[in-house]
């Protein structure tokens, strides 16, 4: 589909703002301090707008292609809609830890939403070597109460019904699943590595315990509409404002992959992003910061489980879905972190979008970090569906990493 609409520029989204008159309470054109362009990231156009009063807002505009490549890759810019209508529900849920949309345009595809200027992206925090507590537990909880409250055991069957038909996003999901699930096994030209981390890549793509981990993820991720997933949180989704060592505000952005899946692949996204902090740290000799990045698989996985119990508990009739069933969801929910974390883990590393955690490490210590990425993806592909505790599956990551950065 051809979608023919302005694309927006420095010079053009004050005119575009002028437009809207819900936002002449939140921004002051008259009185213009700054407008920039503060775009990051693989797609989409971003704008920050500032008045001489300090109020500002953020302005982000889907384009119709990958702006990290190029009109050469279209992408609908409908997902702007996907990203306007899950961030409306999850804030609905958790205001605390989701950013606020201010206003949703669908034919210019223009989210307004509030400008977090006193925040910094987590990843930004963590590869500066800053230590951030508090952010993992309340990333679990948020994903608790996503994957209770949007699903049929927290909400009518029939709605549930109606928002999976609603929140199809069929051209991102296609994505997802070529470039996370497929494309780590069955190189499709945009796998890049290291020279040194091309025996890796090799081993892990022949690797037909991989393989078979790999098909599963892509199916659960295909057919399980559980929740009104965030769709890819990950850690540069994520803002905080740090005080010392505390997050004292943490706030998830960033949701144009959102849709009906399944409620482990946000896990699985964090698990593996925790993995690359991890392998950063390892690969700069500081092992107590390894450690404490590991550490966050075990506190977001916990804070989730704890709180989707009580949710559980507090309101869903025992009738049928009763405490054995929740145990024996939660442990289904637990295989499943890990299956996709493997799946994310090995994504970034052979995959044509990388993580700076691992692109910004000097070239001589680089390839032990994604080297033991990809061996803890690939044990993990034979250990996930074991009955283990976090513990246990925290020591494993840690010993592959280990093993490949001495």
């Amino acid at each position: 589909m051809t979608h023919n609409y302005e694309i927006l520029n420095l010079d053009t989204v004050v005119d575009y703002l002028a437009r809207q008159p819900n936002l002449a309470n939140r921004i002051n054109l008259n009185a213009l301090a700054s407008v920039t362009e503060i775009g990051d990231g693989n797609l989409n156009l971003v704008f920050r707008i500032k008045d001489e009063e300090g109020k500002s807002i953020i302005l982000k505009q889907a384009l119709p292609y990958v702006r990290m490549t190029g009109e050469g890759w279209p992408m609908t810019p409908t997902r702007a809609e996907h990203e306007a209508h899950s961030l409306k529900v999850h804030h609905n849920l958790m205001p605390e830890l989701v950013v606020n949309v201010l206003q949703f345009d669908p034919d210019q595809f223009v989210i307004v939403m509030e400008d977090l200027f006193d925040h910094r992206v987590w990843r930004t925090v963590l590869n500066e070597g800053g230590v951030t507590n508090g952010v993992a537990n309340k990333l679990g909880a948020y994903v608790a109460q996503v994957a209770f409250h949007t699903s049929m055991l927290g909400q009518d069957r029939g709605e549930v019904a109606k928002e999976i038909a609603h929140t199809q996003n069929p051209e991102i999901c296609t994505i997802t699943e070529d470039l996370v699930f497929t494309e780590p096994v069955v190189d499709a030209g945009r796998n890049v590595v290291l020279p040194e981390n091309e025996v890796d890549a090799r081993e892990l793509s022949a690797d037909p315990v991989f393989h078979l981990a790999m098909a599963r993820a892509k199916w659960k991720f295909m057919t399980e509409a559980q929740a009104l997933i965030h769709g890819d949180l990950h850690t540069g989704s994520v803002m905080v404002k740090v005080e010392g060592d505390e997050a004292v505000s943490v706030k998830a952005f960033d949701s144009e992959f959102a849709f009906y899946g399944p409620i482990g692949y946000d896990l699985g996204a964090l698990f593996a992003n925790y993995v690359f902090a991890a392998a950063r740290a390892g690969v700069q000799g500081d092992t107590d910061r390894m450690d404490w990045a590991l550490g966050l698989i075990r506190d977001t996985w916990t804070a989730f489980a704890e709180e989707f119990a009580h949710l559980n508990q507090e309101n869903m009739s025992p009738q049928l879905w009763n405490e054995v069933f929740v145990r024996d969801l939660l442990q289904s929910l637990f295989s499943d972190m890990q299956l996709f974390g493997l799946a994310k883990m090995s994504r970034r590393i052979v995959g044509a979008a990388k993580v700076t955690d691992i692109e910004t490490l000097e070239p001589s210590i680089r390839a032990h970090a994604a080297r033991g990425v990809l061996h803890a993806a690939r044990s993990l592909a034979g250990s996930y569906r074991r009955d283990r505790t976090i513990e246990e599956v925290v020591a494993e990551v840690r010993d592959r990493l280990v093993q490949a950065i001495s």
